[in-house]
């Protein structure tokens, strides 16, 4: 096998042979003989070339091969997961996995952290005094079977292929490429050893995938590749026009998980969470109404038991910003456009998220939504107020919601949040 040929042949238009595949990402993987510039080399050909079906099916059993695959036959329960493709606001996992966990089944949730305007699970979690993201394989598997859901950092041995390709398509911007995201998503998920996923494909302004036509696209790729490799999968594609609930930033977020966790918060997001949870609940053979498990108030006690088995302690409380500002209406009238990814950018700019991922983030900025679209607001009323570490970080998170906020004379059209749904 020869590097230079394969990257040739992708470049060219051509198709990948399995061992062409087996062979580039196993060298890549190990370190031996592939150097970064290749691999971004090849990672750019097939940005621009695309992939036949049988072909990314192949690469990306290569990337799960690359490391280890978790056995989860010891739980005792069924596994179920949920992948989302990000957004602003979107806190969902925390509500989502003491919920599946209250209905008798295991959801493995192994998450990431956030880069740019949208935020990470681990980070949000990380606000919580005492929780820790790292967990040992036994450690994952004891809490799997005794509570039923983890939330955390996935090991290092997980998919090390795309840990590496994927630092360098940030690099040489290649991210936005179907093949590379859905093979990047579905190899991991497939090395986590669950039996179902669920897949949150977001799209609109605050989402990865702005248009809709590209997600359904990518949703329905990811759901074949989840089929071809024996593990049964649903996409579900949900709008992230404006932030979803109404908190943007990470101990904002957990805040407001906790409300709908004891019976309250936003509408929007418990329609997501709900519609998730029964496609899980579907998927796995359970007949159960989530919304009544969610009443219970079990889903609230199995939040904390998770929290708790991971070192956490809420009854320390969140921590809260030191500085806070509103932004008010300019007019009166309906609020007809609050736009996600300016709020998302403007919450990073506060210090909830990062431009790079070595970068800190703070548990503390964020940014709540006072008003949602199509609500009726006066001239000086609070639409977004504005938390941060410092009272110099509000002026670049102004400037990042310049034209965000729009107020007419009449209320917005009500869009659907759950917009398809990908099964085959």
């Amino acid at each position: 096998m020869d590097a230079i040929e394969i990257i040739q042949t992708k470049r060219d238009g051509g198709t990948l042979s399995k061992k062409q595949i087996d062979w580039f990402i196993k060298k890549f993987s190990d370190g031996e003989n592939i150097p970064d510039e290749q691999a971004a080399a090849l990672a750019m050909s097939i940005f621009f070339n695309g992939m036949e079906a049988e072909e990314l099916t192949n690469w990306t059993k290569a990337m799960v091969d690359s490391g280890v695959t978790l056995d989860l036959s010891s739980v005792g329960k069924p596994t179920v997961d949920k992948h989302s493709t990000g957004g602003v606001g979107d806190k969902v996992s925390l509500i989502l996995v003491p919920l599946i966990a209250s209905c008798g089944l295991a959801v493995p949730q192994l998450s990431g952290r956030g880069l740019g305007h949208g935020g990470g699970t681990l980070d949000k979690m990380e606000a919580i005094s005492g929780w820790t993201a790292s967990l040992s394989e036994e450690k994952m598997l004891t809490q799997l079977r005794e509570i039923g859901g983890i939330i955390a950092a996935a090991n290092e041995d997980i998919n090390p292929a795309d840990r590496r390709l994927y630092e360098l398509r940030d690099v040489t911007h290649t991210v936005d490429s179907i093949p590379l995201i859905a093979s990047s998503i579905m190899s991991k998920k497939i090395a986590e050893g669950t039996e179902a996923l669920v897949l949150d494909v977001k799209t609109g302004s605050g989402a990865f995938m702005v248009d809709f036509e590209q997600a359904r696209t990518l949703a329905k790729t990811m759901v074949e590749l989840g089929k071809n490799s024996g593990m049964k999968t649903v996409a579900l594609i949900t709008s992230m026009e404006t932030v979803l609930g109404n908190n943007a930033g990470n101990a904002l977020e957990v805040s407001e998980s906790l409300e709908v966790l004891e019976g309250g918060g936003p509408k929007d997001l418990i329609e997501v969470t709900l519609a998730l949870a029964q496609e899980m609940l579907s998927l796995s053979g359970v007949d159960l109404d989530p919304g009544e498990v969610l009443a219970s108030g079990k889903p609230r006690e199995v939040f904390e038991e998770m929290v708790s088995a991971q070192g956490g302690d809420l009854s320390k409380g969140l921590p809260v910003a030191d500085y806070r500002k509103t932004i008010n209406a300019s007019s009166t009238g309906y609020l007809s456009k609050l736009d996600c990814r300016s709020v998302g950018v403007a919450a990073w700019r506060l210090g909830a998220g990062r431009a790079k991922k070595e970068d800190s983030v703070s548990p503390t900025a964020g940014i709540i939504c006072l008003a949602k679209p199509g609500d009726y607001i006066n001239a000086g009323e609070p639409v977004l107020e504005l938390h941060g570490d410092t009272e110099k970080c509000f002026d670049p998170a102004i400037d990042a919601l310049e034209g965000a906020i729009e107020i007419s004379d009449s209320s917005p059209d009500d869009l659907p949040l759950i917009m398809d749904k990908i099964a085959i």
